[in-house]
């Protein structure tokens, strides 16, 4: 696992962070350094979800920061990727960062309800 800098406490920290936010967003801006480290970690935390059992919700407890967020995982996203096997997230590169050019990307879950609605939009409005 790449270190980002920073010693394991600290780094186990963003992760946890990074992570919850995720979940209850659904999609995150992050530099492309942290998202190539975090789509790992959530896509276990995905797999670990579809078992759906008491030891699974205390591993997801351990591992991110709001109950509210072990809850969304149990009760929406681990059921919507049931059939999927792996590749649960997408990462979108959005260019550099002004303040220090860093490379920042979007990290969001293959197959959100936004991004149906908007490609059904995008096709209507190609027909006409």
């Amino acid at each position: 696992m790449k270190t980002l800098g920073r010693k394991k406490a600290p780094r186990e920290a963003l992760l946890r962070s990074l992570a919850t936010s995720l979940v209850l967003y659904e999609k995150i801006e992050t530099t492309e350094a942290k998202a190539k480290v975090l789509r790992p970690y959530v896509e276990k935390m995905i797999t670990l979800g579809k078992k759906n059992t008491l030891h699974a919700r205390r591993q997801l407890l351990a591992k991110l920061y709001l109950e509210s967020a072990v809850k969304k995982m149990l009760d929406e996203l681990s059921p919507r990727y049931k059939e999927r096997k792996g590749g649960y997230l997408r990462i979108v590169k959005l260019g550099f960062r002004q303040g220090d050019a860093a490379k920042m990307v979007k990290i969001e879950f293959v197959g959100r309800e936004d991004q149906k609605t908007i490609k059904q939009e995008s096709k209507k409005k190609g027909k006409k």
